[in-house]
């Protein structure tokens, strides 16, 4: 007997249940939301098998503002409060360093 979550067309955890079409429409939007941000933005796709032939599809999306900004290393001025400070590498990504 078929359960009520599959006769109302929704998958694991009461989902509704979407197609690929539907998938790949939302990636596209995302992509261009993301092009068009005025600074750094990542999707990533992630993708698990669930029971009856179903695969849940997670896209996380987010934006990112990143700025670069300069700062005289103060440990060299002889403030205390700022020593084992690095001087910011110019070019890198500070998410890099």
């Amino acid at each position: 007997m078929a359960s009520e979550q599959e006769d109302s067309g929704q998958g694991a955890e009461g989902m509704e249940t979407a197609t690929n079409q539907e998938v790949l429409e939302q990636f596209e939007a995302l992509y261009h939301e993301v092009f068009s941000h005025d600074g750094y933005g990542d999707i990533r796709l992630e993708m698990r098998i669930l029971r009856r032939g179903q695969k849940e599809v997670i896209i996380h999306c987010g934006k990112q503002y990143r700025f670069v900004v300069d700062y005289a290393n103060r440990a060299d001025q002889g403030n205390p409060g700022h020593l084992g400070h690095k001087e910011p590498q110019v070019g890198r990504d500070a998410s890099a360093a």
